[in-house]
């Protein structure tokens, strides 16, 4: 496994880490928590420490979870939880809200079900510019300061938003999506964090599954399954994506004997600015294409031919705006 540092966490974190947004359940076609509380604990014995979770993954069904692989695993100063907080849900949907008040509502909610003392790294989940950012800082600044949490991060947030954010707490992470078919990041996002000394930890990085080499043409999704309302999943773009899916594979195995798979998740770890890319998993055996990232790097070469795939096969790409949350409604003092 390989490790970065990242500021005031006290151990080296992974550089693939257990995303658990699939875990809990919600757009996930539901969870099954013996399975889920066993793929974690396979995610530690093959050297991640990270997990990454939040309240509304599944709306507290995640960090439960988690919280029942911790306390199975025993060694809680091993691992290293990133929650989030800043959305908040009810029979309506669910909306941005970084008040105070929610913030202070949610960390004893997330520790509760994580049955921790503290949060290695807790994250504002989606940017609320309902609330001034600097406040939603300070807030986070004073858990760290009570000891409970360690780091503060934020998560699909722009320059402009963690700038502010900055005047009013230190940002040792921030959490944005970024894949072969989604590299929005690459242009603003990335060069800040590395300007800045923010590490970052990515999410999406096999897009959904298209780029795990499984997706074909004829696939259903049923229930609340999020690929229902990804555009990349539907109409005259799946074929296009697929089409782009088939050529980095080949070309992955031509230049490195690799599947497309561990070539996207190589590819995103050998991004300047990127430090962390989460894994999502389900089942103990989901784990197992891990080994194959591990150990090689993609080159420079790769990236002409990749970006020619890009542009042939793909005329009308998208991005993954459509997982955005309505905008907060509350109310600044």
């Amino acid at each position: 496994m390989e490790f970065v540092d990242i500021a005031g966490l006290r151990r080296s974190a992974s550089r693939i880490g257990l995303g658990t947004w699939s875990i809990g359940g919600w757009m996930w076609g539901g969870t099954d928590e013996s399975t889920a509380v066993r793929t974690i604990l396979k995610a530690f014995e093959m050297g991640i420490n990270v997990v990454d979770t939040a309240p509304v993954y599944g709306f507290g069904v995640s960090e439960e979870i988690v919280g029942k692989a911790l306390a199975a695993h025993g060694k809680r100063d091993e691992i290293l939880i990133l929650t989030k907080a800043g959305l908040e849900w009810d029979g309506n949907g669910i909306r941005r809200n970084s008040s105070r008040a929610r913030l202070e509502k949610e960390i004893v909610d997330s520790l509760k079900r994580l049955g921790t003392e503290y949060i290695d790294l807790y994250q504002i989940h989606w940017p609320d510019t309902a609330i001034p950012f600097e406040e939603t800082a300070e807030t986070l600044e004073r858990l760290k300061q009570k000891g409970l949490i360690r780091a503060i991060g934020v998560s699909n947030f722009s320059p402009a938003q963690m700038d502010r954010f900055r005047t009013g707490a230190p940002l040792s992470i921030d959490q944005p999506p970024f894949n072969l078919f989604e590299r929005g990041i690459e242009k603003e996002v990335l060069p800040y964090c590395r300007t800045n000394n923010i590490r970052t930890v990515v999410y999406g990085v096999l897009c959904r599954g298209l780029l795990s080499g499984t997706v074909t043409a004829d696939r259903s999704y049923s229930g609340d399954d999020l690929r229902k309302i990804d555009p990349k999943f539907s109409g005259e773009r799946l074929p296009h994506y697929l089409e782009a899916v088939r050529r980095i594979d080949a070309h992955a195995r031509e230049r490195h004997g690799k599947d497309v798979l561990a070539f996207s998740v190589r590819w995103a770890l050998d991004r300047p600015g990127v430090d962390v890319v989460l894994w999502g998993a389900r089942t103990p055996e989901q784990l197992s294409p891990i080994p194959r990232i591990l150990g090689w790097k993609t080159r420079s070469e790769d990236a002409s031919p990749i970006d020619r795939i890009l542009e042939e096969s793909i005329p009308d790409p998208v991005g993954p705006e459509f997982m955005a949350p309505p905008e907060s409604m509350a109310k600044t003092n």
